[in-house]
């Protein structure tokens, strides 16, 4: 395997806001805390997700120069002890709390839209695999997905977590695609620890010039 340093890292963050703070968790995430991530020195992307198949629905996903900027000065001035007053106020009440920093196994330094446009993006996570099983996983995501048409990109990411390792797997779509997900022998010896995949499509508020002022 080749060093971190040589491959791009993710931040991915999934979370679900109580009803009555919908709109004010929107407005939160538009201009304030994804803002906060792009800006920083070493994130490559920032996209938000809507889940329509699976739970919790917001999704927030970032490309990264390596894992390694996630312990720089540029992120800590925004995370954790650099979190705002607002930013404090709304993580406090979500609930389907997640958040990972991976590593991309396959291919290695892919960033996302790197295929193209993506109608949906399915997150296949394996949570808490015991042993190195990033082969099989690599094998059945590629063997269920990479010669697909509908396919755009094919990633894959390890995570290491308080309690153990998570493989993260990310699969771009040009358009949906039924039935893959279901066959999850491909994954061999992974499968026991497969336990989310969810679908999104790409997170728009409101597009720019969609309602002109004089409408």
């Amino acid at each position: 395997m080749s060093q971190t340093s040589d491959r791009r890292g993710l931040l991915l963050a999934m979370m679900e806001p109580p009803p009555a703070m919908e709109e004010e968790f929107q407005d939160w995430y538009d201009t304030e805390h994804l803002p906060e991530r792009a800006g920083v020195e070493g994130f490559l992307t920032a996209r938000r997700f809507v889940c329509i198949d699976g739970w919790p629905r917001y999704l927030a996903l970032y490309d990264l120069q390596d894992v390694q900027v996630l312990h720089g000065p540029g992120y800590a001035a925004v995370a954790g002890a650099g979190y705002s007053p607002w930013t404090h106020r709304v993580v406090s009440h979500v609930t389907g709390q997640y958040r990972a920093e991976g590593v991309q196994l396959y291919p290695g330094q892919a960033l996302f839209g790197a295929g193209g446009a993506a109608a949906r993006v399915m997150l296949i996570r394996f949570r808490q695999v015991p042993t190195d099983l990033s082969g099989p996983i690599e094998q059945g995501l590629r063997g269920l997905y990479e010669a697909r048409p509908e396919t755009a990109q094919v990633r894959l990411y390890v995570a290491k977590q308080p309690d153990g390792t998570d493989y993260l797997g990310i699969v771009e779509l040009h358009s949906p695609v039924a039935g893959a997900a279901a066959d999850t022998a491909a994954f061999g010896p992974a499968r026991q620890y497969l336990d989310l995949v969810n679908v999104y499509v790409p997170y728009t508020r409101r597009m720019a010039g969609a309602f002109p002022k004089e409408t």
